[in-house]
């Protein structure tokens, strides 16, 4: 045997020993990794819950995740969108008629006339002025020299026709504002009138026709002209009601103290004849004309007293009561209605106003007494003025404030003046009582029907 074969013997041997070694190795790593295997299998029987829901949490945050991304793309895809609404919306409101789209801020007037008629003048005089502008052309212009196929008289005759269709779309938009014109839309007819010319004029730039600016203002003048002379006519409406008010409680007065009058001449007459009869009489009989002579003689002093007192009311134009009301039950805690009458029975002005056109009555809390009504009354207006529940209309006299601040008031012009603090509102409160009794017995029949059935 040669020393190359032993070295290669030496070599298989030593690789063997290698190759055992190694596989030994292999083995163990086996049993060991199945030893893991199935140390492993035992925590995820064990804590499989717990795995579960941390993938589960996991899917949740990523499933949130992706939920805001698409919120937030959603989001601004709504202010896209809204912001061309927006847009959208002022342009249409324009022509929209709707009260719920109408910016009906407070309108201040650009005229002061006294009277409807004052308005009416100015309406008629101010159609003048548009009519000569028509007609002198100044209303609607061109610029330009046009001519047609090198013709001037047909490029003449083309300007009159834009002129024409000009004049008559911005009249027709004035006169459909005009018309239409209210309190709770006189900025948008404004507006209205405003866009028509500057979208009309826009259109016409291509031509050089233009609506004068001179012609558009008389326009707008006169929508405020037709919405002020609205407003006066109204109010004027109002004047004259209040007139025939106050002249159907002079009426109520003068009947008031006729009748007074009356029945004084009626206890006069009463009070000589009982006195007559008791000269002759005696006895029981004169102890009874007495009695009879002293009860008349109160009666004709009572009605003395009203007499002078309708007499006084009548004479004294200033005279009067200032009456302080209120009704919880047609316009809730804390309103209160702070007026006047000359009447002589002035609970008649109160029952009046709670006539039909509100469901319950009045409650009076005061009933003052004055020489000069008028001026306690308007005293009293100027101290709450602020607290009107209508700020436009000034003769709704009612006011949102509480009964001690009325009564203060009240107390640094009238020291002695009485107040009923409590509001009675008889039938409000047994309204509500009547309300609370049958929801409470509808419940209790609800309640009921399942054990009957």
């Amino acid at each position: 045997m040669n020393g190359v074969t032993v070295f290669l013997l030496l070599i298989i041997v030593c690789l063997g020993g290698a190759f055992y070694f190694i596989y030994g190795k292999f083995k163990a790593k086996e049993t060991e990794n199945t030893k893991n295997q199935t140390q492993l299998k035992k925590y995820e029987a064990k804590y499989s819950r717990i795995i579960d829901v941390d993938s589960e949490v996991e899917k949740s945050l990523n499933r949130k995740n992706q939920l805001n991304n698409d919120i937030q793309a959603l989001q601004l895809d709504y202010q896209k969108k809204y912001g061309l609404f927006q847009i959208l919306t002022r342009k249409i409101a324009v022509y929209d008629e709707d009260l719920e789209l109408a910016e009906s801020g407070f309108y201040k007037p650009h005229f002061d006339f006294g009277t409807s008629e004052e308005y009416k003048q100015r309406i008629a005089l101010i159609r003048e002025k548009q009519k000569s502008m028509l007609k002198a052309k100044t209303a609607v212009t061109c610029s330009t020299e046009w001519t047609v196929g090198e013709s001037k008289a047909e490029g003449k005759k083309m300007v009159t026709r834009a002129i024409k269709l000009t004049t008559r779309a911005f009249n027709n938009e004035c006169e459909a504002a005009i018309a239409n014109v209210r309190w709770n839309n006189i900025e948008k007819m404004q507006e209205r009138i405003r866009k028509a010319a500057e979208d009309i004029n826009k259109m016409n730039e291509s031509n050089h026709v233009y609506i004068d600016r001179k012609y558009v203002d008389m326009k707008m003048q006169e929508l405020w002209l037709a919405y002020e002379y609205q407003e006066k006519v109204k109010e004027e409406k109002e004047e004259q009601a209040e007139i025939r008010r106050q002249m159907r409680e002079e009426a109520k007065l003068e009947q008031e103290m006729a009748a007074a009058q009356k029945e004084e001449e009626k206890f006069q007459k009463l009070l000589l004849k009982a006195q007559a009869e008791a000269a002759k009489a005696v006895g029981g009989n004169l102890d009874k004309l007495n009695a009879e002579i002293a009860e008349l003689s109160t009666k004709l002093e009572e009605a003395h007293q009203k007499n002078e007192r309708a007499i006084s009311m009548a004479q004294q134009t200033k005279a009067g009561h200032v009456y302080i009301i209120s009704n919880i039950g047609s316009f809730g805690e804390d309103v209160y209605k702070i007026g006047m009458t000359r009447r002589l029975e002035p609970m008649d002005r109160v029952h009046e106003l709670g006539d039909a056109s509100v469901p319950f009555y009045f409650d009076v809390h005061a009933m003052i007494y004055s020489d000069n009504a008028p001026a306690m009354e308007n005293a009293l207006h100027k101290s709450f003025a602020e607290r009107r529940l209508n700020l436009v209309n000034l003769r709704k006299e009612f006011f949102h404030v509480t009964l001690d601040e009325i009564q203060s008031e009240v107390h640094k012009i009238s020291s002695d003046a009485e107040f009923t603090i409590t509001a009675e509102a008889e039938q409000y409160r047994q309204s509500q009582t009547i309300r609370h009794e049958k929801t409470q017995a509808e419940k209790k029949l609800e309640e009921e029907i399942p054990a009957l059935i």
